[in-house]
């Protein structure tokens, strides 16, 4: 019997196969279940009882208790991770991100994308794909959007120049109309369910606030993590080929940290009880299984939303530390550089009521 090799392989995208104004269709559509919340909250243990309760949430005028907003994101960033990222170094940061229709189990959600920004780095060995994903749901409604950008190896060097252009991302963009769920009254809200007496009103710009709690990266569970999302990326879990890189060893995907932030944010804002918008999140340094985070909060502006009395916006900075603890609040050991202990700076606003 002939044997060949089969050429059906898909071995995913590299730098130079990307052009700009490209668009990508991304397999595969999810209907997201009660079975992804659950297994979500034994990953982090996210304790807002707008996510957790379906009274709790149908007494605020929801259908339901609604995903989690960053289970959301992870599994729209999922679908792309074929197209875009499946040979990624690094995801490195995102920004814009704005979370629209809520999303319950049983709603089945896809994702496009649209090449908006390539950069060749001076070593010529890797580059820069800057990427706008958006979401939608079986009606084709928005769910969510954002900008993000990886980091690809180059692996043909001859290959011609598809143009580069680095974008100017206005980081502050989605929170320029601060989407809020169209049925959602908070005259129904339960200080008491919550967990916490502190709204709006309590809290100041430039308060900070230590979540105290460590989180320990367990290696079983980061990867669970990122199966849940369907994120295929081989540097989460092929030890053989992350023995050669710079780290030699798996990297924890980023988004796994952004969850645990948000879950451990909740000892001192458990009334944020939605994440309306991501303006932006760096990844500073990597995670690997084994190490212990920590989080703190800065409050970075507060506004009321127009034409409501009964709910206004947080602009929270939230950083994340390994090995140390937030008690000292790392942040910046000079302008341009962060502490040596911090791998995650976010930038997010949240909804909270008055």
């Amino acid at each position: 019997m002939k044997i060949f090799i089969s050429d059906k392989i898909d071995k995913g995208n590299f730098f130079e196969d990307f052009r700009l104004g490209q668009k990508i269709v991304h397999p595969t559509p999810r209907t997201v279940t009660e079975g992804d919340v659950s297994f979500y909250t034994a990953l982090y243990g996210p304790r807002f009882a707008f996510n957790s309760s379906d009274i709790f949430a149908m007494n605020l005028g929801l259908d339901a208790a609604p995903l989690d907003d960053f289970l959301l994101f992870h599994i729209i960033f999922g679908r792309s991770v074929s197209d875009i990222s499946l040979n990624a170094i690094a995801n490195l940061g995102y920004a814009s991100c704005r979370f629209s229709t809520p999303v319950y189990p049983g709603d089945t959600v896809k994702a496009t994308s649209s090449i908006i920004g390539l950069k060749k780095n001076s070593n010529n060995k890797t580059g820069i794909v800057w990427v706008h994903t958006e979401g939608t749901n079986q009606e084709d409604k928005p769910v969510i959007d954002y900008i993000s950008w990886s980091m690809l190896p180059i692996n043909n060097h001859d290959a011609p120049s598809q143009g580069y252009l680095t974008p100017e991302l206005d980081i502050m963009a989605a929170t320029k109309e601060i989407p809020i769920p169209s049925a959602l009254d908070l005259s129904g809200y339960d200080t008491e369910l919550s967990g916490s007496q502190h709204l709006w009103d309590d809290y100041e710009t430039g308060e900070r606030l230590d979540h105290i709690a460590g989180f320990t990266v367990e290696e079983s569970e980061h990867q669970m993590a990122v199966r849940l999302y369907q994120n295929s990326s081989r540097v989460h879990f092929d030890a053989p080929m992350t023995k050669d890189t710079r780290f030699g060893k798996r990297l924890v995907y980023g988004g796994h940290v952004i969850s645990i932030a948000r879950a451990l944010s909740f000892n001192g804002l458990a009334n944020a009880f939605k994440v309306a918008t991501v303006n932006s999140a760096t990844h500073v340094a990597p995670v690997f299984a084994g190490d212990t985070l920590y989080a703190w909060s800065e409050i970075l502006g507060k506004e009321q939303i127009p034409h409501r009395t009964d709910l206004g916006a947080l602009r929270l900075r939230t950083v994340v530390c390994k090995n140390q603890s937030g008690a000292g609040f790392p942040y910046r050991s000079g302008e341009d550089e962060y502490d040596h202990t911090v791998v995650l700076d976010l930038d997010y606003t949240v909804l909270i009521p008055t």
